[in-house]
């Protein structure tokens, strides 16, 4: 079987999915662990190094339930049957990398590009899910 548009889409799809559960457990995994002290060391108190932690946590959980949506439209080929499978893959994806990612930032770099670059990413998961929502209503099973 030769790959076409739609093969290819869905391959991405699973791709992206599996490389943000990786990014998301490994993120998780750093904020229980070592960030505490790697933020000690850059002399933080300790209600801003919780803070922190409590953000990468939160970035983390987002994140890796956005990934299982992504994984689910990828492998129920949702994507294939309806424009609203492929629009909520895309719009979870790009809330992924806002949302969590501008989370990210301010953790890790002290910085975020814009103050609204995570309620931007928490409202595309929210039209991802409705996109996922009117998918299931237009795909034909």
């Amino acid at each position: 079987m030769q790959p076409n548009s739609t093969t290819s889409f869905t391959r991405w799809i699973v791709l992206l999915a599996a490389l943000s559960g990786a990014v998301s457990v490994t993120l998780g995994a750093m904020a229980a662990h070592s960030l505490p002290t790697r933020l000690e060391k850059q002399g933080l108190d300790a209600v801003a190094i919780a803070k922190k932690v409590d953000q990468c946590d939160i970035g983390s959980k987002y994140q890796m339930a956005h990934a299982l949506a992504l994984l689910a439209i990828g492998l129920s080929g949702l994507a294939n049957r309806s424009v609203f499978g492929k629009i909520a893959a895309i719009l979870m994806l790009l809330g992924t990398v806002a949302f969590s990612g501008g989370l990210y930032s301010i953790v890790f770099a002290n910085e975020i590009i814009h103050w609204s670059i995570v309620p931007i990413g928490g409202s595309l998961f929210i039209l991802g899910w409705l996109s996922l929502a009117a998918a299931s209503l237009q795909a034909k099973y």
